[in-house]
């Protein structure tokens, strides 16, 4: 899964830097305020790229005695980096670009220049976004796409479908302004044509920031990974009752879960530390990314006591 992650950032970052250089050209042979909106764009997510690398790299360093849990959040914290670019660098110099473009309106130059980069674009911007979806696709299981994307704990795939999507509702939206202004004879389109790009950007970025946020500050693990947990505690023998789980998610593939177990009375000392390393090493077995499990003996009435003044 890692290097289909890596896969997805990688095609998105050549498709990108590819794009970016010929929409300049164009937009310098044109002076479309559209397609130099769309070639910020593509540099934006081009340096998106390069940071999500840079993170992802980041993030798979070993644990050390500084951070004894691995440094998984480095992801999540360039992954926000990445949405406060596409808003700061994206969408906010398009929209300025634009009401530029519309106070001090310029024709349209050879328009076919810009709508063969168009084209250029549409599909290598098409290529990696089926890339994207297609890796997506296969994390998603049986979620539906909104679903997947709120639940995903690696933003490295969504990230780069978000912008790849977001990338080809802006070469729409550029070919209709270009296409409008030079067939209306009114170039301020294509400032407006600029704004509406970088309102696409600024919808991105939000939806990328929310959800990176709550990953950064710290969300709980997969459902199904804690129903596991708790299944496999409970089915162990010297078990009387898993009460609870809490889980935190440190990285793409890096969890901290605390169990709450009550151990049948009959069992020593020396009995409950074997079942305790009995279920350690059956949880690790089924779940690797489980960084660290604590287990914690108390009764189910003390477990739920301390939960109820947890949540008031």
């Amino acid at each position: 899964m890692a290097d289909s992650n890596k896969l997805v950032v990688y095609a998105a970052l050549l498709g990108n830097l590819a794009i970016a250089l010929v929409k300049f050209i164009a937009a310098y042979l044109t002076n479309s305020s559209a397609m130099l909106s769309e070639a910020i764009h593509s540099v934006v997510d081009t340096l998106n790229e390069i940071l999500l690398l840079y993170g992802l790299k980041k993030s798979n360093k070993p644990a050390n005695f500084n951070h004894p849990f691995g440094y998984g959040r480095e992801l999540y914290f360039w992954a926000f980096i990445v949405s406060l670019m596409v808003f700061a660098l994206g969408a906010l110099v398009s929209m300025y670009n634009g009401i530029m473009h519309i106070l001090h309106p310029e024709p349209i130059l050879n328009p076919t220049i810009n709508y063969v980069v168009l084209g250029f674009a549409f599909v290598s911007e098409g290529i990696s976004w089926c890339v994207a979806l297609k890796v997506f696709r296969k994390a998603k299981g049986q979620q539906g796409y909104f679903e997947a994307f709120r639940r995903s704990k690696d933003p490295t795939t969504f990230t780069v479908l978000f912008e790849d999507s977001a990338a080809l509702i802006g070469l729409l939206i550029a070919f209709l302004g270009i296409y409008l202004a030079h067939r209306l004879n009114m170039p301020a389109l294509d400032g407006v044509a600029s704004i509406l790009i970088g309102l696409v950007l600024a919808v991105s970025a939000f939806l990328l920031a929310r959800e990176t946020k709550g990953l950064l500050l710290g969300e709980t693990a997969d459902l199904h990974v804690r129903q596991n947990i708790l299944k496999i505690a409970q089915d162990d023998e010297g078990v009387l009752s898993a009460n609870g789980l809490l889980t935190e998610q440190m990285g793409a593939k890096q969890v901290l879960a605390s169990l709450s177990v009550e151990f049948e009375d009959h069992l020593t000392t020396d009995e409950i530390e074997a079942c305790v390393n009995r279920i350690e090493a059956k949880i690790k077995q089924n779940h690797p990314e489980i960084v660290a499990l604590f287990v914690k003996p108390q009764s189910k009435k003390v477990w739920l006591e301390r939960m109820q003044g947890r949540l008031e």
